[in-house]
């Protein structure tokens, strides 16, 4: 959790001061949600061997494997400006640097994720979950935050004048992302301290023509699995709408409150507190209930609607604290039934990689859609509500998608809880 918490710290501090660094280099508005694009798509081209990776090795050494590249890619966008470039080139190589941060965060993730189902029993993930989503939360409050204030113009002339870093910090960007690099190389040295959980699994394919199709057949099992079909498609749709949700929040803050950077990261964090609260309450919610909570996401999709008509502070806090909340109590339980189904039919490993291929899919399509956006020109209000709509109309599909499951399969949610490890890579 410790090891988890400090690389999703710098994760998001480094989304902030990557940000920081494209307006530096008067980058387009498109540009900062382009890059998260770059970063997902390392997550969807990796998505059919980072699972086998998990598997083969215990999963503390691939954690610290993992971060260990983080930290390159880290440091490759701290170099921006050692090779002489011009702008251009250099905004292409803070791209180039945050995909290989990607690379890494993609690799990470199977095996962050996959360790919870190797401690935990099904009737223990839940709770497990919500400890381990609240504190992941947690962790983007304090990243956010943290990027945020080391782009202040009040810290970073501090962190500047004091000249701690010699020759080699010139900028807020250099001084923040030389910090999160060191955030990132505590949470490398962190995941040495996990202990091994002596799960085994079935030695994992190399050739990579074979992980591919073996892993277009995992991403079968789970989308013809009836439970696994439906948290499927509703953590999906909650990460892509999430990681658009962030720049939103940004561009929101700065065209409708006329905030800086520094002070929009704020309003994420904000987000972040009332999806923790929403992941605590969500503990309570049994494996066998966790379809109970569908209406939530609905909710959630009005209650984002509500952003362009509030713009007093309380009222602004107010809201995203609702979003916040709403998000977490309803994507917790999804979560849990999704990884305890792929946990049942394939591995920890290659389930979470199936599970990531399609979240990321996902958010690559609604960043392109929100760039393209951006790109026309739309009012940011507008975009707001678009996006409202389309995730309350998604949820209700999906919910009248497990309608039909259930009346096609009565006793279905009997199922949840019970064991069957691997199945599908048995058979």
């Amino acid at each position: 959790m410790i090891a988890q918490a400090l690389s999703s710290v710098a994760d998001n501090a480094l989304l902030i001061a990557a940000i920081a660094l494209i307006a530096d280099l008067q980058g387009p508005d498109w540009m900062a949600p382009m890059m998260k694009w770059w970063f997902a798509l390392a997550y969807v081209v990796l998505a059919a061997f980072v699972g086998a990776f998990a598997d083969s090795f215990p999963k503390g050494r691939v954690m610290f494997i993992t971060n260990a590249i983080k930290v390159c890619g880290c440091l490759l966008m701290f170099s921006y400006q050692s090779f002489g470039l011009s702008t251009y080139d250099q905004l292409v190589l803070v791209f180039c640097a945050y995909t290989l941060v990607g690379i890494g965060a993609a690799a990470y993730s199977p095996a962050k994720y996959g360790i919870v189902t190797e401690m935990l029993p099904p009737e223990m993930l839940v709770k497990g979950n919500s400890w381990i989503e609240g504190l992941t939360v947690l962790s983007i409050i304090a990243g956010t935050v943290l990027g945020g204030l080391l782009i202040h113009p009040a810290v970073s002339a501090a962190i500047l004048s004091h000249g701690w870093a010699g020759p080699y910090v010139h900028t807020r960007a250099e001084a923040a992302i030389l910090i999160i690099a060191i955030v990132y190389f505590l949470a490398a040295a962190t995941n040495l301290l996990i202990p091994r959980t002596n799960v085994r699994y079935p030695r994992q394919q190399t050739n990579p023509v074979k992980l591919t199709r073996a892993f277009a057949g995992y991403v079968k099992v789970l989308w013809h699995d009836k439970l696994g079909q439906i948290s499927l498609a509703v953590t999906t749709l909650f990460w892509g709408a999430g990681a658009t949700l962030q720049f939103i929040v940004i561009e929101w803050g700065a065209q409708h409150l006329g905030y800086r950077l520094d002070q929009a990261s704020v309003l994420m964090g904000v987000a972040a507190v009332g999806t923790v609260v929403g992941s605590i309450v969500a503990g309570r919610v049994p494996l066998k209930r966790a379809l109970s909570v569908l209406p939530v996401g609905v909710v959630m999709g009005f209650a984002v609607m509500l952003m362009p008509i509030v713009s007093a502070t309380w009222e602004v806090y107010a809201v995203l604290l609702l979003i916040g909340g709403l998000s977490g109590f309803f994507v917790v339980p999804m979560n849990a039934l999704l990884q305890h189904r792929g946990h049942v039919l394939l591995s920890a490993g290659h389930s979470i990689a199936v599970q990531n291929f399609n979240e990321q899919l996902n958010i690559l399509l609604m960043l392109a859609v929100y760039s393209l956006m951006l790109w026309l020109n739309l009012r940011i209000n507008v975009i707001i509500v678009i996006f409202g709509l389309l995730v309350a109309g998604l949820m209700l599909a999906v919910i009248h998608w497990n309608r039909l499951n259930h009346r096609a399969n009565p006793g279905l949610e009997n199922t949840i809880g019970q064991h069957g490890h691997g199945q599908a890579l048995r058979h």
